[in-house]
């Protein structure tokens, strides 16, 4: 039977919460979106066009960055007043120029091992050739033992793959 009876400070507390809820519930309400979630973004910042640099600076920085690979920031303050570029210009122009350095020694150094295996195997081939084509010199001690000997005639890589015969050898045994 009391269920139904309110006192006034309970619809104040009803009231508040109610008030605290839409309170914290507002601002994701506000800012719902309608559609794809992507559509309402800020669109992204331009990019700075790429600078351009004259062939003079080009050349002079060339020059310093084949002398010397990093600056220090009192060297590279002076280098970009006496081109007329700014710092940053200059800071960003060696870290390019490094970047592009270490790949091009990189490359250099990968074709240089390329033509080293070349090489290697060229020469490997010429050895194995040269081997095939001259006689084993005959060992004394393979002379006088039929297992040894068969041994040391033994060619898997011969081209006609015919046994050795060592029947002759022996009954020197």
């Amino acid at each position: 039977g009391l269920s139904g009876l309110t006192f006034p400070w309970m619809e104040t507390t009803r009231r508040i919460a109610k008030d605290r809820l839409s309170a914290a519930l507002s601002p994701f309400a506000a800012t719902r979106r309608i559609g794809h979630p992507y559509q309402n973004r800020t669109p992204p910042k331009r990019k700075k066009p790429r600078t351009s640099f004259s062939r003079v600076q080009i050349c002079e920085l060339e020059k310093r960055f084949h002398r010397q690979k990093y600056l220090a920031s009192a060297e590279r303050a002076t280098l970009a007043k006496a081109l007329k570029m700014t710092d940053a210009q200059v800071k960003t122009w060696f870290q390019n120029r490094r970047t592009k350095w270490r790949r091009q020694t990189a490359e250099e150094r990968e074709a240089e091992r390329q033509q080293a295996n070349r090489l290697m195997l060229h020469l490997q081939q010429e050895a194995f050739q040269k081997s095939l084509s001259q006689p084993l010199p005959q060992d004394p001690l393979c002379m006088h033992n039929s297992s040894l000997y068969a041994l040391q005639n033994l060619q898997p890589w011969a081209e006609d793959n015919k046994v050795t015969s060592v029947s002759g050898v022996a009954s020197v045994v």
